[in-house]
């Protein structure tokens, strides 16, 4: 819980304790996501979470790589590729035709991994988003 604490701060998002336990939790109970941990000797030390939706267009189902985040004191250790590389083979394993996500446009990191791993921009498709809260 303290590295999905940490994840929360990282994007300086208001969080509390029982906040983020029963978001997680709810999200698990329902079959929502998918939750990937990377652990060390010393406990968690990365974490990626999957939100699995569909394309209508595709008439398949897509997974939206919504979550990913390594203790500061992994980084650079391939925690990161790891997690990554496993929701892609998942993803493949169960026929998911494309796994999408997002990043901020100041995280050159993130990016960079991303790229390195054959994620692209630029499709002929417009994203859009509206904040309702």
């Amino acid at each position: 819980m303290d590295l999905f604490l940490s994840y929360l701060d990282f994007y300086q998002r208001p969080n509390t304790r029982p906040a983020a336990v029963g978001f997680l939790r709810a999200r698990q109970a329902r079959q929502e996501s998918i939750l990937y941990v990377a652990r060390a000797e010393e406990g968690p030390i990365g974490f990626s979470q999957v939100y699995p939706t569909f394309s209508s267009v595709s008439l398949a189902s897509v997974w939206t790589l919504n979550d990913l985040f390594v203790a500061p004191q992994a980084r650079g250790s391939g925690v990161g590729r790891a997690l990554v590389d496993r929701v892609i083979s998942d993803a493949e394993a169960a026929g998911v035709i494309r796994v999408a996500l997002a990043t901020a446009e100041d995280n050159t990191s993130a990016q960079a991994l991303y790229e390195s791993a054959g994620f692209t921009t630029g499709h002929p498709v417009r994203h859009y988003l509206k904040r309702t809260c």
